[in-house]
């Protein structure tokens, strides 16, 4: 590695850590504030709320991280030029993409490193977080669980486990009920393929309803075609919180996007995977429409910063705004989810692109 590049790169790490490291105190100052109320009335005290804060800092380092690989590149760039080092470089014959190259190369490491801390170390430390807050200050009890396409639920009396049928929460399919007594012997098992909430009952149909009877190990089936039933739960205490989605790593949603069957779980694991990975990735393409702006205030203003980084803040909420507003549409399902989600990505990394080879 060149001198230069290594001296660009080190510039930019340590501005980038300058930002990181400010926005970071600000994020966690406003918020103790606004939820140490909660766990002191929980009971928890400020050592419960500085614990969660601790837990919450690799997902506000993830939320950061675009507009501080924005923010570090004006900033390294805005004081090589205060210090007339850009303008030696470029005097030697480098162009701006050349100068660019070292930048672009850590803000990609940096981006690939959100995504290892998306698959190994968010997961568990989302995991606690929702535990501490919606179990522990919330009093929130989280009793489902999800793994590989099917929903468990523990219930007061029993254990459920179905598949949701299509977009309509009320219906389910491989649907099955097991209730054991105090011993941990069976009790009752309901199965069948397919389960409907009418409002005041449970229909199934096709399946079997086996239940103890008054022998030691002496059962009674009956199968039916159709039967009415009332059981303790209703599908209003089945679903998974929208927070269980965020304890899932890259992998496991890859894993379920990739599945075969069409199921809710699929579409809603395709689109928060698209969602990480694309905002993530939201880095590079700010960067690169962010330094035409440091440059064209540069020439009309001399080297002051003072207008640059509130300008790119401004371009980085109007980009983040309409990044969110494709997310939405791709969700409601009036967009493609690749299109909402990198298209941005394009139109911003290639304009950037041609505005710096102008200036060159």
């Amino acid at each position: 590695m060149k001198l230069l590049d290594r001296y660009l790169i080190i510039c930019f790490c340590r501005h980038l850590l300058t930002v990181l490291g400010g926005l970071l105190a600000i994020y966690l100052l406003v918020d103790f504030f606004e939820r140490v109320d909660k766990f002191l009335e929980a009971g928890l005290g400020t050592g419960g709320a500085v614990y969660y804060l601790l837990l919450k800092i690799p997902l506000i380092i993830e939320q950061l991280l675009p507009v501080a690989l924005l923010l570090a590149g004006i900033v390294t760039l805005g004081l090589l030029n205060r210090h007339h080092e850009l303008m030696a470089l470029q005097a030697a014959g480098l162009s701006m993409r050349r100068l660019l190259y070292p930048l672009l190369a850590a803000a990609l490491a940096c981006t690939l490193l959100g995504l290892a801390s998306g698959q190994w170390l968010l997961p568990p430390t989302m995991s606690e977080l929702n535990r501490l807050w919606y179990e522990e200050v919330r009093q929130q009890e989280n009793r489902g669980i999800q793994r590989q396409g099917r929903t468990y639920y523990r219930g007061r009396e029993g254990i459920y486990s179905f598949v949701p049928a299509g977009d309509d929460d009320h219906r389910l399919r491989q649907f099955s009920y097991l209730v054991w007594d105090q011993d941990y012997r069976l009790k009752r098992l309901i199965f069948a393929d397919r389960a409907s909430w009418e409002g005041d009952h449970w229909t199934l149909e096709n399946g079997q309803y086996k239940e103890k009877t008054a022998g030691a190990d002496d059962f009674r089936v009956t199968s039916f075609a159709q039967r009415q039933i009332e059981l303790p739960e209703t599908p209003e205490d089945f679903f998974l919180p929208p927070y269980a989605v965020s304890e899932r790593s890259l992998s496991a949603l890859w894993h379920q996007a990739t599945a075969t069957a069409d199921t809710p779980q699929r579409r809603e694991s395709r689109l928060t995977l698209l969602h990480k990975i694309s905002y993530l990735f939201l880095g590079l393409p700010l960067l690169l429409s962010g330094i035409p702006l440091l440059l064209a205030m540069s020439r009309g203003r001399g080297s002051d910063l003072a207008l640059a980084i509130p300008a790119a803040s401004f371009m980085a909420f109007v980009t983040w705004g309409l990044w969110s507003f494709g997310q939405t549409l791709a969700a409601a399902g009036q967009l493609s989810p690749w299109l909402a989600a990198w298209s941005l990505h394009l139109l911003a990394a290639g304009g950037g692109w041609y505005f710096i080879s102008r200036n060159d």
